[in-house]
Protein backbone atom coordinates (compact mmCIF):
# COMPACT_ATOMS: atom_id res chain seq x y z
CA UNK A 1 0.00 0.00 0.00
CA UNK A 2 1.19 3.57 -0.66
CA UNK A 3 1.24 6.38 1.39
CA UNK A 4 -1.75 8.21 0.04
CA UNK A 5 -3.83 11.64 1.79
CA UNK A 6 -6.54 9.20 2.33
CA UNK A 7 -4.26 6.77 4.56
CA UNK A 8 -2.80 9.83 6.33
CA UNK A 9 -6.36 10.89 7.15
CA UNK A 10 -7.42 7.34 8.32
CA UNK A 11 -3.98 7.36 10.60
CA UNK A 12 -4.92 10.73 12.18
CA UNK A 13 -8.74 9.72 12.50
CA UNK A 14 -7.71 7.24 14.84
CA UNK A 15 -5.78 8.95 16.88
CA UNK A 16 -8.22 10.05 20.07
CA UNK A 17 -8.92 6.44 20.37
CA UNK A 18 -5.39 5.35 20.27
CA UNK A 19 -4.36 8.55 23.03
CA UNK A 20 -7.55 7.50 25.32
CA UNK A 21 -6.62 3.68 24.89
CA UNK A 22 -2.56 4.48 25.72
CA UNK A 23 -3.78 7.03 28.69
CA UNK A 24 -5.77 4.00 30.09
CA UNK A 25 -3.14 1.81 30.39
CA UNK A 26 0.34 4.78 31.22
CA UNK A 27 -1.70 6.82 33.59
CA UNK A 28 0.39 9.48 32.29
CA UNK A 29 -0.56 12.11 29.56
CA UNK A 30 3.25 12.95 28.58
CA UNK A 31 4.09 9.02 28.16
CA UNK A 32 0.73 8.26 26.11
CA UNK A 33 1.15 11.44 23.72
CA UNK A 34 4.41 10.05 23.08
CA UNK A 35 3.50 6.21 22.43
CA UNK A 36 0.52 7.44 20.05
CA UNK A 37 3.12 9.97 17.96
CA UNK A 38 5.63 7.02 17.30
CA UNK A 39 2.45 4.66 16.73
CA UNK A 40 1.25 6.88 13.87
CA UNK A 41 5.12 7.62 12.71
CA UNK A 42 5.22 3.93 12.54
CA UNK A 43 2.92 3.49 11.01
CA UNK A 44 3.18 6.53 7.78
CA UNK A 45 6.65 5.44 7.28
CA UNK A 46 5.84 1.84 6.52
CA UNK A 47 1.99 1.98 4.92
CA UNK A 48 2.93 -1.37 2.93
CA UNK A 49 2.89 -3.42 6.29
CA UNK A 50 -0.57 -2.51 6.37
CA UNK A 51 -2.10 -5.67 4.50
CA UNK A 52 -5.88 -5.33 5.14
CA UNK A 53 -6.18 -8.65 7.10
CA UNK A 54 -7.76 -6.30 9.83
CA UNK A 55 -9.29 -2.87 10.29
CA UNK A 56 -6.70 -0.22 10.44
CA UNK A 57 -7.94 0.76 14.01
CA UNK A 58 -7.19 -2.63 14.64
CA UNK A 59 -3.31 -2.33 13.24
CA UNK A 60 -2.66 0.48 14.74
CA UNK A 61 -3.86 -1.13 18.64
CA UNK A 62 -1.42 -3.66 17.66
CA UNK A 63 1.54 -1.36 17.01
CA UNK A 64 0.73 0.92 19.87
CA UNK A 65 0.77 -2.40 22.70
CA UNK A 66 4.47 -2.98 21.46
CA UNK A 67 5.46 0.98 22.33
CA UNK A 68 3.45 0.98 25.40
CA UNK A 69 5.39 -1.55 26.80
CA UNK A 70 8.64 -0.04 25.20
CA UNK A 71 7.50 2.74 27.32
CA UNK A 72 6.47 1.01 30.51
CA UNK A 73 10.10 -1.26 30.15
CA UNK A 74 12.26 1.97 29.23
CA UNK A 75 10.69 4.08 32.50
CA UNK A 76 10.87 0.75 34.69
CA UNK A 77 7.93 1.85 36.14
CA UNK A 78 7.24 1.05 40.26
CA UNK A 79 3.59 1.27 41.01
CA UNK A 80 2.62 1.76 44.95
CA UNK A 81 0.18 -0.97 45.72
CA UNK A 82 -2.36 -0.49 48.51
CA UNK A 83 -4.87 -3.80 48.10
CA UNK A 84 -6.87 -2.59 50.98
CA UNK A 85 -8.58 0.09 50.11
CA UNK A 86 -11.97 1.62 51.70
CA UNK A 87 -13.24 1.40 47.99
CA UNK A 88 -12.88 -2.44 47.86
CA UNK A 89 -13.94 -2.35 51.25
CA UNK A 90 -17.62 -0.32 49.75
CA UNK A 91 -17.78 -3.00 46.97
CA UNK A 92 -17.36 -6.16 48.74
CA UNK A 93 -20.46 -5.19 51.05
CA UNK A 94 -22.01 -4.28 48.05
CA UNK A 95 -21.25 -7.87 46.47
CA UNK A 96 -21.66 -10.24 49.61
CA UNK A 97 -23.98 -10.85 52.32
CA UNK A 98 -22.51 -11.02 56.11
CA UNK A 99 -21.71 -14.63 55.62
CA UNK A 100 -19.29 -14.06 52.58
CA UNK A 101 -21.94 -15.71 50.15
CA UNK A 102 -22.53 -13.67 47.06
CA UNK A 103 -25.29 -11.64 47.32
CA UNK A 104 -27.51 -11.63 44.11
CA UNK A 105 -28.73 -13.61 41.25
CA UNK A 106 -27.19 -14.40 38.57
CA UNK A 107 -28.63 -12.34 35.91
CA UNK A 108 -29.36 -12.99 31.62
CA UNK A 109 -27.04 -10.90 29.84
CA UNK A 110 -27.58 -9.95 26.40
CA UNK A 111 -25.36 -12.47 23.72
CA UNK A 112 -21.81 -11.06 24.44
CA UNK A 113 -21.34 -10.99 20.77
CA UNK A 114 -23.77 -8.52 19.58
CA UNK A 115 -22.99 -6.53 22.76
CA UNK A 116 -19.42 -6.81 22.39
CA UNK A 117 -19.88 -5.13 18.50
CA UNK A 118 -21.79 -2.45 20.07
CA UNK A 119 -19.64 1.14 19.62
CA UNK A 120 -22.09 2.06 22.79
CA UNK A 121 -20.98 -0.77 24.63
CA UNK A 122 -17.50 -0.75 24.03
CA UNK A 123 -17.56 4.00 25.15
CA UNK A 124 -19.39 2.69 28.70
CA UNK A 125 -16.92 -0.15 29.00
CA UNK A 126 -14.11 2.65 28.67
CA UNK A 127 -15.49 4.47 31.28
CA UNK A 128 -16.09 1.57 33.48
CA UNK A 129 -11.88 1.10 33.03
CA UNK A 130 -11.31 4.77 33.55
CA UNK A 131 -13.46 4.12 37.10
CA UNK A 132 -10.78 1.50 38.27
CA UNK A 133 -8.04 2.73 41.09
CA UNK A 134 -5.15 2.84 38.55
CA UNK A 135 -2.96 0.11 39.73
CA UNK A 136 -5.83 -2.38 38.96
CA UNK A 137 -7.08 -0.54 35.96
CA UNK A 138 -3.44 -1.09 34.41
CA UNK A 139 -3.21 -4.84 35.86
CA UNK A 140 -6.41 -5.01 34.22
CA UNK A 141 -5.71 -3.50 30.61
CA UNK A 142 -2.39 -5.24 30.61
CA UNK A 143 -3.78 -9.06 31.08
CA UNK A 144 -6.83 -8.99 29.08
CA UNK A 145 -6.10 -6.23 26.34
CA UNK A 146 -2.61 -6.05 25.67
CA UNK A 147 -2.21 -9.60 26.60
CA UNK A 148 0.62 -10.25 28.64
CA UNK A 149 1.37 -13.10 31.21
CA UNK A 150 0.90 -13.00 34.64
CA UNK A 151 5.08 -13.14 34.91
CA UNK A 152 4.82 -10.29 32.45
CA UNK A 153 2.72 -7.99 34.45
CA UNK A 154 4.81 -9.03 37.97
CA UNK A 155 7.59 -8.13 36.31
CA UNK A 156 6.73 -5.13 34.70
CA UNK A 157 4.55 -3.55 37.81
CA UNK A 158 6.65 -5.29 40.55
CA UNK A 159 3.99 -7.15 42.42
CA UNK A 160 3.73 -10.64 43.12
CA UNK A 161 1.45 -12.96 41.20
CA UNK A 162 -1.13 -13.44 43.98
CA UNK A 163 -1.52 -9.59 44.13
CA UNK A 164 -2.11 -9.43 40.41
CA UNK A 165 -5.15 -11.87 40.44
CA UNK A 166 -6.18 -10.14 43.21
CA UNK A 167 -6.44 -6.81 41.07
CA UNK A 168 -7.75 -8.89 38.55
CA UNK A 169 -10.53 -10.76 40.66
CA UNK A 170 -11.49 -6.92 42.04
CA UNK A 171 -11.24 -5.31 38.49
CA UNK A 172 -13.37 -7.48 36.93
CA UNK A 173 -16.10 -7.35 39.76
CA UNK A 174 -16.00 -3.77 39.71
CA UNK A 175 -16.24 -3.77 36.03
CA UNK A 176 -19.42 -6.12 36.72
CA UNK A 177 -21.29 -3.61 39.25
CA UNK A 178 -20.30 -0.80 36.87
CA UNK A 179 -21.74 -2.34 32.99
CA UNK A 180 -24.52 -3.49 35.51
CA UNK A 181 -25.28 -0.19 36.66
CA UNK A 182 -24.62 2.00 33.29
CA UNK A 183 -25.05 -0.39 30.76
CA UNK A 184 -27.58 -3.41 31.56
CA UNK A 185 -29.01 -1.12 34.45
CA UNK A 186 -32.41 -3.36 35.52
CA UNK A 187 -30.26 -4.52 38.60
CA UNK A 188 -32.23 -3.49 42.04
CA UNK A 189 -29.03 -3.49 43.18
CA UNK A 190 -27.94 -0.98 40.89
CA UNK A 191 -30.23 1.27 42.12
CA UNK A 192 -29.34 0.71 45.70
CA UNK A 193 -25.29 1.09 44.96
CA UNK A 194 -26.45 4.78 42.24
CA UNK A 195 -27.97 6.21 45.59
CA UNK A 196 -25.45 5.26 48.17
CA UNK A 197 -22.53 6.75 46.67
Amino acid sequence: MQLTASFQDQVAEARSYLLRFARLQLRNDAWAEDVVAETMLAALEKPDSFAGRSSLKTWLVGILKFKIIDCLRAHKREVASSLNTDEDAELEDLLFKQDGHFDGDAYEWPNPESTLQSRQFLEVMDVCIEELPATMGRVFLMREWMEFTTDEICKELKLSSSNVWVLLHRARLRLRECLQIKWFNHDERAIKISTRR
